[in-house]
């Protein structure tokens, strides 16, 4: 039996998965003029309003602290589209495809750029009640897991990062036990054919 890939690597830390997160591509308007930025990650702008551009998360969060931008949110981060997901949540057995780091980066932008989104406090609740929706329906899904599959598509880094040190300890509690199943159903057959020999 092996492991799903996205169960196989290490744990990350809430902290990491953040960081990680930073480097998605968000939409800014810059607010004023800046020349382009050289870094160590890579080259960015030149800066002309009224022209947007995208960024790194972590860009665009240091020219909004800084008052030089404001953030356009993504697509999926508005009212009426989060309305679909979680009632899509609540119909279907399946995850909604939310963004890969959809917890991380919705946190990050509601805490910076909250004036940037409309009806932000809105959006926290639904957003808060999803999470909860797809918590039960990954309590669900471990109940059933065995040995011979596991689907849980559409879970993102976060969801997967929580549930995964359960599920290496429930795999390898399954191994052992379909390992110890199979010696004792070998050591049966071997006996079985030693008792027909010694008949004839």
């Amino acid at each position: 039996m092996a492991l799903p890939k996205f169960i196989q690597q290490n744990v990350f830390t809430p902290a990491e998965i953040e960081f990680i997160s930073e480097y998605e591509q968000i939409t800014i308007l810059p607010l004023q003029r800046m020349e382009t930025l050289t870094l160590l990650e890579g080259t960015y702008g030149p800066f002309r309003p009224p022209i947007t551009i995208k960024v790194p998360l972590w860009l665009a969060v240091t020219l909004k602290n800084k008052h030089k931008c404001s953030i356009q949110p993504p697509k999926w981060l508005n009212i009426e589209m989060l309305k679909k997901k979680k009632q899509s949540e609540e119909e279907k057995e399946e995850y909604s495809d939310l963004p890969f780091h959809y917890l991380e980066i919705s946190t990050i932008l509601l805490d910076c750029a909250s004036d940037d989104i409309p009806y932000s406090d809105e959006i926290k609740i639904l957003l808060k009640d999803i999470r909860e929706i797809r918590k039960r329906k990954t309590k669900n899904g471990l109940k059933l897991l065995n040995s011979g599959s596991i689907q849980m598509d559409n879970l993102s880094l976060m969801e997967i990062n929580e549930i995964r040190p359960f599920f290496l300890k429930a795999f390898n509690d399954i191994r052992k036990i379909e390992d110890v199943a199979s010696n004792k159903s070998e050591s049966q057959e071997e006996e079985s054919q030693y008792s027909m020999s010694r008949r004839y």
